[in-house]
C-alpha cells in the first residue's frame, strides 16, 4: 500500500482540475469510505498503544512514532456506529487535519482511484443532520461515504475559536466606509459555523455556501442583475475540498471572469502540503490559510479590510 502514496506529489496537477484522488478503505461495518489522498501521509498496520488517562472515549490510545506520539482514533465508534471489535491486526491511516496529525483505525485500505469533483455530491437530505458525512460518491456500483474528519476532531479537541481583545477592538472600532459582509464557501457545517462565529464576533456579516458550485452560479447570478460582488463583499472565503466544484476550480474560474477578476480569494483549508502554495498562484487565489486559527482568520480578514480602506481612501 505504501507504492500507492509514493508518487502523491506527483499528482498535484489534478488540483485546479476539479479532480481528485480518493483512498478507499473499509471498517467493520464494511461500508466503502473514501479520503483525499492528499491527506493521507502514510497507512501502516496498528502499532502498539499507550493509554492516556482521561482520554476522550473515540481514543484507543497513543502510539509512538518517529513524527512524535501519535492519537489513534477509532473511526467507526467516531461515526456513531459502534467500538470496533478489533485493534490489532487492522490498519491506520495517518492523516493531516487542521495542522495536526492523527491516525484513524480502518479494518481494510483497498485502492486509490481517480474521480472528478463534479462525481461527488452532498449527502441526500434524508439523512438527517447529526450525520457524519460530508460527501458521497459511487465506485463499482458502490456508494463511497466520505466523512466529515473536521467535524469529528472538533469534538475531540475543538479548535480555539476565541480572539485575542486587542484584535477584537482593531476589527471592530474600523469606521471607514466598506462592506463588512463576507462569502463563505465550505461544504463542512462544522467549518462554516467556525467562521461565521469567528467573523460575527467582530461585526461582519457572512452568506453561506455549501460549495463551488453553489458559490459560482451565486456569483454569476450577482453579476447577471448588474450587481458586482467586489463592491457587496469584502472578500470570498472559500474552501479547497468541495463536491461537484472544487475551490480551486471555483478561483479559476472567478479570476478568468472579467467582471470577478478584482474578487479578492482567500483559500482556507485543512489540506496540508508545499503544493498548496503553488496552487494558490496557479489558479490566482489572493491569499491562502490553513484550517483552523481564529486569529489569524481574522487577521487574514483585517489585512483585507486595510487594503480596502486604502483603495477607498485614494478614489
Amino acid at each position: 500500500m505504501s507504492k500507492l502514496l509514493n508518487s502523491v506529489n506527483q499528482r498535484t496537477q489534478l488540483a485546479g482540475e476539479n479532480r481528485l484522488e480518493l483512498l478507499l478503505f473499509r471498517l467493520e461495518n464494511r461500508q466503502l469510505y473514501g479520503i483525499n489522498v492528499f491527506k493521507v501521509k502514510k497507512i501502516m498496520p496498528c502499532p502498539h498503544l499507550t493509554q492516556m488517562p482521561y482520554h476522550h472515549p473515540i481514543t484507543l490510545g497513543v502510539a509512538n512514532t518517529m513524527d512524535g506520539p501519535l492519537p489513534i482514533l477509532d473511526l467507526l465508534n467516531a461515526i456513531g456506529t459502534r467500538p470496533s471489535q478489533r485493534v490489532k491486526g487492522n490498519n491506520v491511516i495517518v492523516t493531516e487535519y487542521n495542522r495536526r496529525l492523527q491516525g484513524f483505525l480502518v479494518d481494510k485500505v483497498e485502492h486509490i482511484i481517480n474521480i472528478e469533483w463534479s462525481a461527488i455530491h452532498p449527502p441526500p437530505k434524508g439523512v438527517g443532520k447529526d450525520h457524519y458525512l460530508t460527501a458521497i460518491s459511487r465506485h463499482n456500483n458502490e456508494i463511497v461515504e466520505i466523512i466529515d474528519v473536521e467535524k469529528i476532531i472538533a469534538e475531540i479537541s475543538p479548535a480555539n475559536e476565541e480572539l485575542t481583545s486587542e484584535l477584537g477592538e482593531s476589527l471592530t472600532t474600523s469606521t471607514m466606509e466598506v462592506p463588512r459582509h463576507v462569502l463563505v464557501v465550505d461544504d463542512s457545517v462544522v467549518a462554516r459555523n467556525q467562521i461565521k462565529k469567528c467573523l460575527e464576533s467582530v461585526n461582519f456579516t457572512t452568506t453561506l455556501l455549501k460549495n463551488g458550485a453553489e458559490a459560482h452560479q451565486h456569483l454569476q447570478q450577482m453579476v447577471a442583475e448588474g450587481r458586482r460582488p467586489q463592491d457587496e463583499y469584502l472578500m470570498m472565503i472559500s474552501d479547497i475540498e468541495m463536491p461537484e466544484m472544487d475551490g480551486y476550480t471555483l478561483t479559476r474560474k472567478v479570476k478568468e471572469d472579467a467582471n470577478l477578476k478584482s474578487f479578492y480569494v482567500l483559500l482556507h483549508t485543512s489540506l496540508s502540503g508545499v503544493f498548496n502554495k503553488n496552487m494558490v498562484q496557479k489558479v490566482g487565489a489572493n491569499d491562502f490559510l490553513a484550517k483552523f486559527d481564529a486569529n489569524e482568520l481574522a487577521n487574514a480578514v483585517l489585512r483585507r479590510l486595510e487594503i480596502k480602506q486604502e483603495d477607498t481612501a485614494i478614489h
